[in-house]
């Protein structure tokens, strides 16, 4: 049994209904809650977790960069003593345990750009201030671990700070969730789909980014007991179905953001996530543990892509734009049972890699390397 620690978590936002680098957060602190005491800072709250939480309230006129500044600030003031260890998922500020959600701004800003486009960044303070903010966080230091959630992530903070930068991997995580019959059946019946219907499923804080238009038009290639559900679709995710696909209204449902998405994994026969840019892409990772066969975007858009073989244990694009791609995917996978149930199976068998208790276990022992190299230096 490891020592009970005494654990301050920073980010924004602490909740399942955020996205997914808060639900991240939400599913590792499940596990880490029952054996550590946990402190977590954000500015908003969702959640039913056993720890202890501190509101730290931004004014809602910030802009972001500087709520991130402000938040990462007073988070550093308020746990300079009383912790064993800090764990950010901001991505600024100091920290023991520093995890990188996203693409590095600096090989977003500089990687593979003209070089003018680079000295637009320098003429641009907001650039420079995230820039700055970033630099601080990736900065070595006594006990300093910087995580990475994908591979891909590694490879451009490689890219961005130098490749003798140290990045630990640590994907998100998942479980097995088995079908239940009646909450399918429930959940069908509000989406409005029939016994025929072939229910495809997008689950994504903002669609429009994850490759909604693309799969609107597959949509309109395909026959009409093909419906999708949208979870997490808000006011442009309706505009652009209203006024670019009208055809579609009565097969497409959009569902605001919500913390139990699990019903609609049950509820649906595919699930389709055509990223344009994902991290990693816990989406298709849940989809797959809730027994869905996944369409997603190659390594080249999601993270996640980097673990799945195309038609082994799911069907892999290489264009997350074209529709008829994405057409003949969701057809075979809703249509052809062989095909179906053999990427179920292989995929069943890749959740099993994907433990959250031996993701927190992992996070153990990194902590237990932070506090060895701290205590080592003093």
């Amino acid at each position: 049994m490891p020592k009970r620690l005494r654990i301050a978590l920073l980010t924004e936002r602490f909740g399942y209904q955020f996205g997914g680098a808060e639900s991240y957060a939400v599913s590792l602190f499940r596990i880490l809650s029952q054996r550590h005491e946990v402190t977590v800072f954000a500015r908003e709250f969702d959640h039913d977790l056993p720890v202890r939480q501190h509101v730290v309230p931004i004014a809602s006129w910030c802009p972001s960069w500087l709520r991130l500044w402000l938040f990462s600030r007073r988070c550093n003031q308020l746990t300079r003593t009383g912790f064993d260890i800090i764990h950010s998922h901001t991505n600024a500020g100091l920290a023991n345990i520093q995890l990188m959600h996203v693409s590095p701004v600096r090989y977003r800003r500089f990687f593979n750009r003209t070089f003018v486009q680079k000295l637009l960044v320098w003429l641009r303070p907001v650039q420079l201030a995230y820039l700055w903010m970033e630099s601080q966080a990736v900065k070595a230091a006594p006990g300093h671990v910087l995580i990475a959630v994908s591979p891909l992530i590694s490879q451009q903070l490689k890219l961005a700070y130098g490749e003798d930068l140290e990045v630990e991997v640590v994907t998100p995580g998942a479980e097995t969730v088995l079908a239940d019959e009646g909450v399918r059946q429930r959940v069908r019946a509000e989406l409005g789909w029939g016994p025929q219907d072939i229910g495809c499923l997008l689950v994504a804080r903002n669609p429009l980014r994850k490759g909604l238009v693309a799969v609107l038009h597959a949509m309109l290639l395909l026959p009409e007991n093909f419906c999708l559900a949208v979870v997490g679709a808000g006011a442009e995710a309706q505009e652009a179905l209203a006024a670019q696909f009208p055809d579609l209204q009565d097969r497409v449902r959009l569902i605001p953001a919500t913390p139990e998405v699990s019903p609609y994994y049950l509820s649906a026969d595919v699930y389709v996530h055509p990223t344009l840019l994902d991290s990693f892409g816990m989406a298709p990772l849940e989809a797959m543990a809730h027994g869905l066969p996944v369409v997603l975007s190659s390594v080249a858009y999601c993270g996640f892509a980097q673990y799945v073989t195309h038609e082994q244990n799911a069907w892999v694009l290489s264009d997350p734009q074209d529709a008829a791609q994405i057409a003949v995917a969701l057809r075979a996978l809703g249509s052809d049972p062989d095909v179906r149930a053999g990427l179920i199976a292989q995929a069943t068998k890749l959740v099993a890699d994907f433990s959250w208790p031996a993701i927190a276990e992992h996070y153990e022992v990194l902590y237990a390397k932070s506090l060895a190299a701290r205590n080592e230096s003093t």
